[in-house]
């Protein structure tokens, strides 16, 4: 089963990880679910498909008051991201959904109604969470193309979705990244499949350079912490993406 563990505490203020089920099916990808929390309120980043729903909610209740969960933050719309909705809702049907305006007729085959969701506007928005002010950052074509991370600039933490994941076996699997060299290898294919532009490549990075982070925690795979963050954009920043699949071969002379 998924657990909850603590990434960054100080006073009313927490950011936790809920990771690493190895009792998933193997034709589900493993995901990495955030709760931030600020006294009574709290937000949970992409909070996964309804597969998984048991086994988010069973360790968010064990590590956290669920009651205090008032928004979801839907970095973009894939299945794996936030098919759980219904069932989320169930639990509380007040709960709203922070998600880019493209999504708005979208998201609403996963669950909710017009009045569920809080549409970002293309170039990001402040989020409320108590007192604690966190920014949507646009992301877009980082895969998709209204896509959002969420940035903490106390705790110095920036989710990041699909960017910064790995597809990792499970030898490798580790709450957060040892050997970034090794690390990057199982980013590479990842990245390249999935991130369809340069120039969103090149905009993010110096977003994300500017940013003085400490933590980079993706939706899939390992966080990146200290030093690491800066070589991940470094590295992101130099990788070619989204050319060259499914180009047909010249014909030989």
């Amino acid at each position: 089963m998924k657990r909850m563990e603590t990434l960054f505490e100080q006073g009313p203020h927490r950011w936790a990880v809920i990771a690493r089920d190895p009792e998933r099916a193997s034709a589900l990808i493993d995901t990495n679910e955030y709760l931030v929390s600020h006294g009574r309120e709290s937000l949970l980043t992409d909070p996964g498909g309804m597969e998984i729903f048991p086994a988010v909610f069973a360790a968010l209740a064990n590590g956290a008051d669920a009651s205090t969960l008032r928004w979801i933050f839907s970095s973009h719309q894939d299945p794996d991201v936030v098919s759980s909705l219904a069932l989320w809702l169930e639990f509380n049907p007040a709960l709203k959904c922070y998600a880019s305006k493209i999504w708005h007729t979208f998201l609403p085959h996963y669950g909710g109604n017009a009045d569920t969701f809080i549409c970002l506007p293309d170039e990001g928005q402040t989020l409320q969470v108590g007192t604690l002010t966190l920014q949507a950052m646009p992301a877009h074509y980082l895969h998709s193309s209204g896509n959002f991370h969420l940035h903490d600039p106390v705790a110095r933490i920036l989710f990041t979705g699909d960017v910064g994941a790995a597809m990792l076996p499970p030898e490798e699997d580790t709450l957060f990244v040892h050997d970034f060299d090794r690390h990057c290898r199982y980013a590479r294919g990842f990245h390249q499949r999935w991130m369809g532009s340069r120039e969103a490549v090149l905009d993010w990075c110096d977003r994300a350079s500017a940013l003085g982070l400490d933590m980079l925690c993706p939706q899939h795979g390992s966080i990146y912490q200290g030093a690491d963050v800066q070589r991940f954009i470094n590295w992101f920043s130099e990788l070619e993406v989204g050319a060259g699949l499914g180009r047909r071969a010249p014909a030989s002379a």
